[in-house]
């Protein structure tokens, strides 16, 4: 299960059938990004797509030499829009591609609309999702609930983001749902009618153990999203942000023009993909082996062009030593942005709190720490009030509770009630009243004793003590203990072996911790795979619905890759 190689594969499919010839890749806003992390612009280029268009762009000229490769959600907008161009055709051919199930109507139509009969193809290829790593995918979607229930329009999307998954991964999954939450039960509810609806779509190969589908909801461990990362791509995404695999790097002081946006895509870059899920100080160590390797090489391809061998021999070398050029530069500036912010905020101070209030149950010391930093200068705004969610989440029914006195500090600090609404947000989201389980508590006897001898070795790093609670979940799905009477089956089948493949959708977002988690879980498990997705990837500024709207609004770019 790769959802990225689903994707590509699409892509790739579209450009065949196409056939030979100069072609223009007409998208929306949503199929750019689709296309975006898993094709680069140079990749697409080599196939004779030579021109990138939005259908919804006014200013469009007639290119009768060019074929249309058109990949478009099937909504109703995009619908209209494609009725208008088919009228008036600035292209020779189209070839129409939908990213998820189109309705008959709809496609009437576009047949009614094409009087010139330009339209060679019209298929459904299910890439209706962002492909963020192999093992991740997000519907890009803020804010999914109003209170406990579902945004009409946000529940329609995330089924038909989710329903694409599966098709994408030719998987008919059996469904469980977390019992304690509404929108999980009501997401399931919608699935299964998909499902049940297009049962000749989902009627692919049956497996020995069918595979599962388990919808989980954010509120659940409200804790995860707020804490710091020391990871390479959940840091970046924690302090810089990415965007469909773009970094804005623009505010980053002397910056020069050319690395304002940079892209980190582990497809495309060997040095990512080898060092995302490493640990800060690693990442350190192996940027200054990148730089002294590139130096050593360097000189070689500097050296004085005498004779045509020389020539040739730079020209060959050139684009790989370009490369490897833009390489280092890149993490370089990023490691070197990433450094000044742990730095100017104190974040290895603020960590470490973060973990004791996430992992430890010393309410005295706890409380004692946080006061201390909230009265540091060097901690910010935002961190502050971080500390004081989690604080408030982990001691919310103590009895010696410090949040009145924490509260009044915070709002002393910033001088307004906005961080002191949020502490009270995030408390009614994801409190003890709302989770369906212990958050903070070992579940089993097996757990304890653990926690127990991690408390008499000592914590070998105490910046990633905290392990998310997805991947105590997962661990108990595979092991085939996780409890029907959490967790229940939607409809009277159960799995009676262990599941193999398994999808997990968080409904609110999941973070880069549990990306982490699952390919851990993917790797010491041969023979299980898992794919996780949510409704968006968080940082802190881009958190639960309902708390932020601190994250930034710019829309994807067109490709992952800058010439």
């Amino acid at each position: 299960m790769n959802a990225v190689l689903a994707v590509r594969q699409y892509v790739s499919k579209m450009i065949e059938d196409s056939g030979p010839g100069m072609k223009v890749l007409l998208m929306d806003r949503e199929t750019t990004g689709a296309v975006s992390v898993v094709y680069t612009q140079s990749e697409i280029l080599q196939r004779e797509v030579y021109l990138f268009e939005r259908l919804d762009s006014p200013n469009r000229e007639p290119m009768k030499h060019l074929k249309a490769i058109c990949f478009l959600r099937p909504t109703k907008e995009n619908v209209e829009l494609l009725v208008q161009e088919l009228r008036r055709p600035k292209y020779s051919i189209y070839f129409i591609y939908f990213s998820n199930v189109i309705s008959k109507s709809d496609v009437k139509a576009l047949a009614e609309a094409d009087e010139q009969e330009v339209v060679a193809e019209v298929q459904e290829f299910y890439g209706d999702y962002i492909a963020v790593n192999p093992h991740v995918f997000s519907l890009n979607l803020l804010g999914c609930c109003r209170g406990r229930s579902w945004d009409p329009a946000q529940l329609t999307r995330t089924t038909q983001g989710l329903t694409a998954l599966l098709l994408s991964l030719k998987k008919c999954p059996m469904i469980r749902y977390q019992l304690s939450s509404e929108p999980a039960k009501r997401l399931a509810e919608c699935v299964k009618q998909v499902i049940t609806k297009e049962y000749e779509l989902f009627d692919f190969r049956r497996t020995e153990v069918p595979p599962l589908l388990l919808i989980l909801d954010r509120s659940d461990d409200a804790i995860t999203p707020l804490l710091n990362q020391w990871t390479y791509q959940a840091m970046v995404h924690e302090l810089l942000g990415i965007n469909n695999n773009r970094i804005d790097l623009s505010r980053v002081p002397g910056i020069s023009k050319d690395l304002r946006e940079v892209v980190l895509s582990a497809e495309n870059d060997e040095f990512y993909a080898n060092n995302m899920y490493l640990n800060f100080a690693e990442i350190g160590t192996n940027i200054k082996n990148l730089m002294e390797d590139f130096q050593r090489r360097k000189p070689k391809e500097q050296q004085k062009l005498e004779s045509i061998a020389d020539m040739k021999a730079f020209v060959e070398n050139y684009p790989q030593f370009k490369k490897m050029s833009g390489t280092v530069s890149k993490h370089v500036t990023v490691v070197g942005e990433l450094s000044r912010l742990v730095a100017e905020r104190n974040l290895l101070e603020v960590s470490e709190v973060e973990q004791e209030l996430a992992c430890q149950s010393d309410h005295s010391s706890a409380l004692q720490s946080v006061r201390r930093l909230l009265q540091s200068p060097r901690v910010s705004e935002l961190d502050a009030a971080r500390l004081v969610m989690l604080y408030a989440l982990r001691y919310e029914r103590h009895g010696s509770s410090g949040l009145p006195a924490l509260l009044e500090e915070l709002r002393a600090r910033g001088g307004t009630d906005r961080y002191r609404k949020l502490v009270s947000a995030v408390v009614e989201y994801g409190g003890k009243r709302v989770r369906g389980s212990d958050l903070f508590s070992p579940k089993d006897a097996v757990a304890i004793t653990k926690q127990f001898l991690k408390g008499l070795k000592g914590i070998e790093n105490v910046y990633t003590q905290h392990q998310p609670l997805l991947q105590e979940t997962l661990d108990q799905l595979i092991k085939g203990k996780l409890k029907d009477s959490q967790y229940p089956y939607l409809g009277p089948n159960t799995l009676r072996d262990r599941p193999q493949d398994i999808i997990v959708f968080l409904i609110g977002g999941a973070t880069y911790e549990e990306a982490l988690a699952v390919f851990n879980l993917n790797r010491s498990n041969p023979g299980v795979r898992i794919v996780l997705g949510g409704t968006t990837i968080h940082n802190t500024r881009r958190s639960h619905p309902g708390w932020f709207r601190l994250c930034c609004g710019a829309g994807p770019e067109l490709f992952t890759e800058k010439l």
